[in-house]
């Protein structure tokens, strides 16, 4: 796909060719294609301030006018896909983590299928964590990943299986660690790495001090 220019806001006279109204009634749905739309082309280009209302419109196939209708300007849109992005993400750590047994095996999934997220949704990652919009705008929901890390940081010491902390200082030093890992690879791929869940198995063991299966 073409770059996309960000001052390419103003909305085109007319829906494009191809694709009527919706029925009345689903407004919602549309509302949904346009995140989805969003979530592709963030994804694409790694960078917010790359997208354009015009090219999230042409992605699904209608008006500029009629983003405008859901979304007031591109923050509002980019916010709005960006939160989606993060609840679905929420919803499959929890899925990763279901799958193990006692609190260090679900921390570990957990870490793990952060990895296997970030290296199939790259410009994802960057938007959300390392974009200008993070400096310009809070994104509250951000803190409920945040807090879910503590909380499995906190069962493998209540547990006995690491030894007892400060969970919060602990689970943000192991944030940092994990988010450097991945930040890595996402900005300098030509590099070579250790394999990520390799490098994750240490930073449970050393900074949370966990034993792992052999």
């Amino acid at each position: 796909m073409n770059a996309i220019s960000s001052s390419d806001s103003s909305p085109p006279p007319g829906p494009p060719k191809g694709r009527g109204r919706n029925p009345r009634g689903q407004g919602e749905r549309l509302r949904g294609e346009i995140l989805e739309a969003t979530l592709r082309l963030l994804n694409e280009l790694g960078d917010d301030e790359a997208l354009s209302m015009r090219a999230v419109s042409r992605e699904v196939g209608i008006a500029a006018t009629s983003v405008y209708i859901h979304f007031a300007d591109k923050d509002e849109l980019v916010v709005a896909a960006l939160e989606r992005c993060h609840n679905d993400l929420i919803r499959d750590l929890d899925q990763a983590e279901a799958s193990a047994v006692d609190p260090v095996g679900r921390l570990r999934a957990r870490l793990h299928f952060l990895g296997t997220w970030v290296h199939a949704n790259g410009g994802l990652y960057k938007v959300l964590h390392e974009s200008d919009l993070n400096k310009r705008m809070h994104l509250a929901f951000k803190e409920e990943l945040n807090s879910r890390s503590r909380e499995a940081v906190q069962r493998c010491m209540d547990a006995g299986l690491a030894p007892p902390d400060d969970a919060a200082a602990v689970a943000l030093d192991l944030r940092a660690a994990v988010h450097g890992a991945v930040s890595l690879r996402v900005n300098s791929p030509g590099n070579e790495f250790p394999p990520l869940e390799d490098q994750i198995d240490r930073f449970l063991v050393k900074l949370v001090g966990v034993t792992l299966p052999a």
